[in-house]
């Protein structure tokens, strides 16, 4: 690992983030994957996608 890595470990191990902090960022990794899985299901809509999908013959 990079030095700048284990130090920065270090830091955040002698001074954590707050709770707050970490129901913030697992909160906005599961939307994200929510996000992700819908349109993997195909559930996502037309309107929504940037770029609209080639339709299936």
């Amino acid at each position: 690992m990079i030095l700048r890595h284990l130090l920065r470990m270090s830091r955040w191990a002698r001074n954590p983030p707050s709770d707050q902090r970490v129901k913030l960022v697992l909160g906005l990794i599961v939307l994200c994957l929510a996000i992700a899985g819908v349109e993997y299901m195909g559930w996502w809509p037309e309107w929504a996608t940037s770029q609209p999908r080639k339709l299936r013959p």
